[in-house]
This record gives structure tokens, sequence and C-alpha cells, in this order.
């Protein structure tokens, strides 16, 4: 397993306030300078975080350090005022990844996968990027039944949903703990059987975590919002620290 930034939060302090305070060029690169995958961005139709010039240069950094630039999104979100258009962005960056994810305009944060229903257009959408990065990964549910049946050709990942898992952890519940354990050890073993990469996030932290890197089975997380809300108490370069040595055992 390998770990992913998300550094989307820290784009948001920023423009909470105006100006480039906090830096994210320096986050950026601490991040690249450590034992961890690359980065990860999810910019949105109403820019609240991420924006087009961040994208740009994270690009830069990660080329530059040999890491790797994922770039999440809905494909179905097009141009406005202050969004260039998911497709505009991939087609202009060409990240080494991207992570397709169904999200409404207006959504707070992705709460689903991808279904059976939206096939046709995951294969159209996928195909339309195909030349535009090295990976992609769709966001499914944990409990998808319909896997195999949603993959093409251009597809070479999964991202799987682990809010379900997150929030049964933090009831304590061992029942509903295995459950979930169980479901996302299903899936990437499907998924790996596919000929899939397997990559997991949401809600993941330093407390529930382990249970993922104990199956042994998943290539990359994804977290964001739990390393900046930690680094308010341990400080960012600490959280990093925490997150690496759990994940390298």
């Amino acid at each position: 397993m390998k770990l992913s930034v998300n550094l989307n939060k820290v784009a948001l302090l920023r423009n909470s306030r105006g100006g480039g305070v906090p830096d994210i060029n320096y986050f950026a690169n601490y991040v690249l300078d450590q034992a961890c995958i690359g980065i990860t961005v999810h910019p949105r139709p109403d820019a609240r975080h991420i924006d087009y010039d961040d994208i740009a240069l994270l690009n830069e950094l990660c080329i530059k350090a040999k890491k790797f630039l994922n770039i999440e999104g809905n494909p179905k979100e097009q141009k406005n005022s202050n969004y260039k258009g998911f497709n505009e962005i991939i087609r202009d960056i060409n990240p080494h990844q991207i992570t397709l994810v169904p999200d409404e305009s207006n959504q707070i944060t992705s709460d689903h996968g991808w279904s059976i229903e939206d096939k046709e257009y995951l294969d159209s959408c996928t195909k339309l990027l195909s030349p535009h990065n090295q990976v992609c990964s769709i966001f499914v549910n944990s409990d998808e039944l319909y896997l195999k049946e949603l993959i093409s050709e251009n597809i070479n990942a999964i991202e799987i949903y682990t809010g379900p898992y997150a929030n049964a952890f933090s009831t304590g519940n061992k029942m509903l703990i295995d459950k979930e354990i169980k479901n996302i050890q299903m899936i990437s073993e499907e998924a790996k059987s596919l000929g899939l990469r397997v990559h997991a996030g949401h809600d993941l932290n330093t407390k529930n975590l382990l249970n993922l890197v104990e199956l042994d089975i998943i290539d990359e997380v994804s977290i964001g919002h739990a390393i900046i809300s930690e680094s308010l108490v341990k400080g960012f370069k600490q959280t990093i620290d925490d997150y690496i040595k759990l994940i390298n055992g």
C-alpha cells in the first residue's frame, strides 16, 4: 500500500482568507519528498479549494519528483466562470492518474460509487479521456455487484468508497466492522482477478487504516481531510510521518 495525499483542504484554508497562505507549494514539496506515491486533488465547479493554477503547479512538481498526480472528479461537470470543466482539465494537464467520481455539483463530499446504470456513459468518457492519462480509476461502492460489467478496456483501477467502513468503525460494532472489511476484501480480490489496481479512500485516518493495511491487497489510499485535521494537533510533518509508518508497518 502507498499513500497519496489529498491537498484540497490546504487550498480550502487559503481560499477562505484570500492570498497565498497557506502555500500549497510548500506542502506539496514536503509530501513529494517523503515515501508517498504522490498527490491527489479533487477540483470542484464552485472552486471552493483546488483551482486550475494549483493543478498545473502540482503536476509540474509531481513530474519533477517522479511521483504521480491523481485528479478526481465527475466528467459530467462542465465549464463555468470558476471552473474549466473536468474533461478540459484532464486534456490540458495529462495527469498520471484520473479517478472518476459520480458527484453532484453541490456535494460537500463524495458519498457513493458508479453503478451498472452508468456503464454506457463510463465506456464513452473513459475512451475520450484515455489518451490523457496513464491510470484511469473509477469510484465504486464496496458492495458493488456488477464490477466486471462496469469495467472497460480503458479502466485499469478502482477506488473503493470506504465511507461505510469508516462509519462502521466509528460505532465500535465488531459485526458491522467485520462486514465492511469483508466487502472491501471481496471487491479487492475481484478487481485483482480482473487485472485492476485497487485504491481506497474516504474518511480513512490513523485509527481505522490499519485494518485495511493488514488486508495486504490495496495498492493505494488517498487521504486528505483526516491528515489536515490531525495536523492541527500534531503538525503536518509529524502527521505525514505517522501515516507512512502505519502503512509501512
